[in-house]
């Protein structure tokens, strides 16, 4: 009721600040003379001094401060509350005023209050801050009126998702298939991190991948991030669960020249040209699928890519075999709005990965995912002496750290260059050897070099 510390309670009991009873040679107080202290404002907690803007600071240092007036030393650079602290820094400019409290979730801030002139300022931003705090722990939308979280995704979904999602159908698919199931009509201000530990075992006992758990969280995270600016609640509970590292899963599988052959010879005629279209630029499936006409320049020999997996545009340059192969496919179907089109009903193809898989069943070729084109193109391209940079650019990535992925092509070239120091033949470092032995030298194992 008092919101102080025992100790505070009965050392003011003892000095006749509030009003009480001995009982059996303990102290008791009653409820009712004590309400009437607060309501008199003989004492006040400190969430009672938060309500008024400005207060007397030898009066609050009388109740609050700990050790009282005593505390206050000559020199002194902290003044420690029950609920927070003020200090004092040397910087450049001069000694600065900072607050030191601990908000709802235990983690300690600490500020520099720019504004404040002297310790009395400080205070009452330290108060303004702690408040804030306590009414958020206390937010009404951590009650019964807190939204469920079916709600939260279907709003998410048709608000945000389909809005400003390329991808808005595969988080539906997440959502339906895993997270309604699971969480259903629960308050979304009532589920914890503990909760989305549970989430994360029953997808894990369900046979999902690691990397499947984290696309699921990712989504979970956006999705309780909107419910806070939406106002539907005040915690994210998937900020306190760490994902799993993906640092072991990168799979990549590289198509050799006879592999190559191989699939496009199994391949059905729609496919072909597509799977020449990846093996030479590195596009992505749907950058592929959605390529139009008016993004390609015959003349200039590039490619114009608009749907990028950034949102950024890139240009490709063209090939000479790429360039032959779209010059016929124009001729073969003039109408079409899409390079790769059903001659037919004129429409753009939207999934070629039953068909992709076919023909690498039939082709023998095992493991090969349609984005081990894009990996191939990459790995092709180091191998043939293509700096990074070139690289990184040509497949669109945002940094060089994600194409380093391909250093393993880069770390073979160098093992190459190595080996051309080495001797042309073992005879030639054995003669080089038995002659040292013979004059007496110390042998050495490299012939270019000398132990002198």
């Amino acid at each position: 009721m008092l919101h102080l510390h025992p100790q505070t309670v009965y050392k003011w009991a003892k000095n006749g600040r509030i009003p009480w009873l001995q009982v059996q040679g303990k102290i008791r107080f009653d409820r009712a003379e004590v309400e009437a202290q607060i309501e008199k404002a003989r004492v006040r907690s400190p969430f009672e001094f938060f309500k008024q803007p400005l207060i007397s600071l030898a009066e609050f240092d009388r109740g609050f401060l700990k050790g009282g007036k005593s505390a206050v030393r000559k020199g002194s650079r902290r003044w420690n509350y029950g609920f927070g602290s003020i200090y004092t820094r040397k910087t450049k400019r001069g000694d600065r005023w900072c607050i030191d409290y601990r908000n709802v979730q235990g983690q300690r801030i600490r500020e520099v209050v720019r504004e404040a002139q002297n310790r009395g300022e400080a205070l009452i931003v330290l108060q303004k801050k702690v408040a804030e705090t306590f009414d958020g722990k206390f937010h009404p939308l951590r009650k019964k009126d807190s939204i469920t979280f079916s709600h939260l995704a279907e709003t998410y979904i048709e608000n945000y998702a389909k809005v400003k999602k390329r991808s808005w159908k595969t988080d539906k698919g997440y959502i339906e298939k895993s997270m309604n199931p699971f969480f259903k009509d629960a308050l979304i201000s009532r589920i914890t991190p503990l909760d989305i530990e549970k989430y994360i075992k029953c997808r894990l006992d369900d046979g999902v991948t690691r990397t499947t758990v984290n696309r699921c969280l990712q989504i979970l995270k956006r999705m309780f991030n909107l419910a806070i600016d939406w106002g539907y609640t005040v915690e994210n509970p998937v900020r306190k669960v760490r994902l799993f590292s993906e640092k072991d899963n990168l799979k990549e599988r590289i198509l050799d020249v006879g592999e190559e052959v191989r699939l496009l010879e199994a391949s059905p005629e729609h496919l072909k040209p597509i799977i020449i279209m990846a093996l030479n630029t590195g596009m992505r499936r749907g950058e592929i699928l959605g390529l139009r006409w008016a993004n390609i320049d015959f003349e200039r020999k590039i490619i114009k890519v608009d749907k990028t997996k950034s949102g950024d545009q890139r240009f490709i340059e063209m090939n000479s075999t790429l360039l032959e192969l779209l010059r016929r496919l124009r001729m073969a179907n003039p109408g079409s709005e899409y390079v790769f089109s059903n001659f037919r009903t004129r429409q753009p193809f939207v999934e070629v990965g039953k068909a992709f898989r076919r023909a690498c069943k039939v082709a023998g070729i095992a493991g090969v995912r349609f984005h081990d084109l894009r990996h191939t193109f990459a790995s092709r391209l180091i191998e043939a002496g293509v700096d990074i940079i070139t690289v990184k650019e040509l497949l669109g990535h945002s940094s060089v750290k994600i194409t380093e992925r391909y250093t393993h092509t880069r770390n073979e070239l160098k093992r190459r260059a190595v080996e051309k120091l080495a001797p042309k033949s073992p005879e030639i470092l054995a003669q080089i050897w038995h002659k040292n032995e013979q004059d007496g030298q110390r042998a050495s194992l490299n012939p270019y070099f000398s132990m002198n």
